[in-house]
């Protein structure tokens, strides 16, 4: 007879429930990590399109309850939808300039907002169904590319913690002057979540990002720059409305950016899950990309009825499953119903925003260099003697790097080149595809994990610290 203990050590850690007490404290971590990229894309919407106090608070409230939605579609699952990884899922910002686009073009207020709704419900439904058609292009992905692409966003997004330290106007405006004392705040949060890896273990460690945050928030607060005066203004309840907007209205050309957005977001998706799966120790095939593609694009459809837009998994969540060890996907699930909550209840989220965006720049710092830790150590399996393969990480990551620091290069580009090139990462992560196929025609060959062949050409072992490199030269050329 199984002893408790033995039935224990064969759950996968991906699969472990924990004690309700610690799902809430993890699943805290994972929101307040979340909560300033989660709010950001509606905020910038509404500005540009000119819409009242009144259709923001609408757009977050419905942005955090889709954003709770999707999550538990990827991390909990539903028959062949989700990936049931701990991957937390929100608006991709790739969508943000096509949307302004979109509603600029037709008039801006609610008529703008109806059509960019019935757009993102078409793109939904374009990504949910070729799900299993992109996901037969895996064996272009061996680790040189998915290495590639991986490096590329957790160094692409460091800027965005940056600008954050710094309080700044965004990545594309160098500020001048710096407060040194957001500075100090950015900082101070980074070296309480070192304090709390390096001399703390178990619950204490895993909670770092948590602590570092709450530690920020309370030092701001004591010196007058963290205020919660909008949290008494916050209504008690709200109901998130389907259509509160009205009925979507289809046009084919904002449909078509639209799919264009979501074939990004697939490819970005691609990337967030084989960094998750080498996190976590879970072995990445065309099913597992077809069950996360489907995910993201059962989530787009219901955005878009739900007055929100369209999503894919989120790279700082993958840092923080790295950064603190805790790799149950129930965690997101807490995750996700606490965003759930708070778009329901706005007295919640307005004290999640109260904080200071230099704090969340520090915590950001640390988990945006755990996802480019993974890229490196994807790439530390690839063979740097065939010369294909230098071109490969190279080029991408310079021509990633190129649009990082210099993102006015695509002022003058025509707006669908802006939807397909206006992203370092967009563009390292398509120059990393089309180059492989260039300097390394030769499929990479299959590989056996757990008795199942794949054309991933990594084997991953239960470790995610410890990957077996068997095959992987011979996959990468």
């Amino acid at each position: 007879m199984e002893t408790p203990e033995k039935i224990s050590r064969e759950v996968h850690p991906i699969d472990e429930v924990l004690p309700f007490w610690q799902l809430g404290f993890y699943g805290l971590q994972h929101v307040l990590t979340f909560y300033a990229s989660a709010v950001i894309v509606p905020i910038l919407l509404a500005s540009a399109l000119g819409l009242s106090r009144d259709m923001l608070e609408h757009l977050i409230e419905a942005d955090l309850f889709t954003c709770g939605i999707a999550s538990l579609l990827q991390c909990v699952g539903l028959g062949p939808i989700g990936v049931r990884m701990p991957l937390l899922q929100g608006v991709t910002f790739v969508a943000v300039a096509p949307m302004i686009t979109i509603g600029l073009s037709a008039g801006g207020g609610v008529e703008g907002l109806q059509q960019i709704f019935g757009a993102v419900i078409a793109a939904g439904l374009f990504s949910f169904v070729t799900a299993p058609h992109f996901a037969k292009l895996v064996r272009f992905f061996p680790p040189v590319v998915t290495g590639s692409i991986i490096l590329v966003i957790g160094i692409a997004l460091l800027p965005v913690a940056a600008n954050d330290i710094v309080n700044g106007h965004g990545t594309s405006v160098m500020q001048d002057p710096v407060n040194m004392r957001n500075v100090a705040y950015g900082l101070g949060t980074l070296l309480v979540i070192l304090f709390m890896q390096r001399f703390f273990t178990g619950f204490w460690r895993a909670i770092s990002v948590l602590l570092g945050l709450i530690s920020g928030t309370t030092l701001a607060w004591l010196l007058g720059d963290a205020q919660f005066d909008t949290v008494a203004a916050a209504p008690a309840l709200t109901v998130v409305t389907p259509l509160y907007f009205g009925i979507p209205t289809f046009r084919l050309m904002p449909v078509l950016s639209m799919i264009v957005v979501m074939m990004i977001a697939m490819l970005e998706t691609v990337g967030d899950v084989y960094a998750a799966g080498k996190i976590v120790g879970k072995p990445i095939g065309p099913k597992e990309i077809t069950q996360a593609i489907r995910a993201d694009g059962a989530a787009t459809i219901l955005g878009g009825i739900f007055n929100s837009f369209p999503y894919t998994c989120f790279a700082q969540n993958v840092g923080l499953v790295r950064l603190t060890g805790i790799r149950s996907r129930w965690v997101v699930a807490a995750a996700a119903v606490i965003m759930m909550i708070l778009g329901c209840v706005p007295k919640l989220a307005a004290m999640m925003a109260c904080v200071p965006l230099p704090v969340m720049g520090g915590a950001a710092l640390a988990m945006f260099g755990a996802v480019a830790v993974v890229g490196i150590q994807a790439l530390s399996q690839v063979n740097f003697e065939h010369q294909g393969n230098t071109v490969v990480v190279g080029t991408s990551l310079g021509l990633g790097m190129l649009l990082v620091s210099q993102p006015h290069i695509t002022d003058h580009f025509p707006a669908w080149m802006k939807i397909i090139f206006g992203s370092g990462i967009t563009l390292g992560a398509t120059a990393a595809i089309v180059l492989n196929f260039i300097f390394n025609r030769q499929d990479p060959p299959p590989i056996s994990v757990e008795g199942e062949v794949w054309n991933v050409g990594v084997q991953i072992s239960q470790d995610p610290d410890m990957l077996d490199l068997e095959g992987a030269k011979s996959s990468a050329g």
